[in-house]
């Protein structure tokens, strides 16, 4: 999963984006309002933990900007206002939750993982599909009982594949997914990250679970159970 964190306070913008790469999460982050619209708005982004006192644009209107633009992301607030009425004028900016500051990183993950589930549609932490099951807390994946051993890559691959299951995913996207926006990509590397996975997770090429649409992208054939 990727997240993106827009903070403008450089220490507390590094202690939550090292814990949530402690976690297992691909991360953005900037300390700036409108880079950090920017990144919200051209990336594929899973969940954004937004300020709202930022520099060059205030968190209040990169989430009323996101929303106008059809985006239904989860946001985040952490705010240091601690009265309701702001509270509230978040939410009804379209924000899904808050944290007031100092908070405890802890329930940070907490609330992470919970909006995460909620906007997955399901209030477990697994993905199943048939034989193949994902543990998304533990990044664990399991084949008709038996654990299958991923790289970090790999297992966010197949999370973000599995969790549009059915729809077509170009090389582009799933390249701005695994990498931060200021690393160089190779499109190459997801051909074979794709190939690694379909001899992990279907030895005997029986279920054919990604399927390649040649000059548009891949896609996750198998159902939920």
């Amino acid at each position: 999963m990727r997240i993106l964190v827009i903070e403008d306070e450089a220490a507390l913008l590094l202690q939550v984006r090292r814990r949530l790469e402690e976690e297992g999460y691909t991360v953005d982050s900037t300390g700036d309002g409108k880079e950090g619209l920017y990144l919200a708005s051209e990336y594929p982004v899973d969940l954004a933990v937004v300020d709202l006192g930022l520099p060059g644009m205030p968190g209040l209107e990169i989430i009323r900007t996101l929303r106008a633009e059809g985006r239904d992301l989860p946001i985040l607030i952490l705010t240091a206002r601690g009265k309701w009425e702001e509270k509230v004028t978040g939410l009804e900016a379209g924000a899904d939750d808050y944290l007031v500051k100092p908070f405890h990183m802890g329930e940070l993950l907490a609330r992470v993982k919970a909006l995460l589930r909620r906007a997955a549609g399901t209030a477990r932490d697994e993905l199943a599909f048939g034989l193949l099951r994902l543990d998304t807390t533990g990044q664990r994946v399991t084949l008709d009982g038996a654990p299958v051993e991923l790289t970090a890559y790999e297992y966010r691959l197949l999370e973000y594949l599995a969790r549009h299951h059915g729809k077509v995913i170009p090389k582009a996207e799933l390249a701005d997914y695994l990498y931060p926006h200021d690393d160089d990509r190779d499109s190459n590397v997801i051909e074979v990250l794709i190939g690694r996975l379909r001899r992990k997770i279907d030895p005997d090429s029986r279920t054919k679970p990604i399927e390649t649409l040649r000059g548009r992208g891949y896609r996750f054939t198998l159902e939920p159970a």
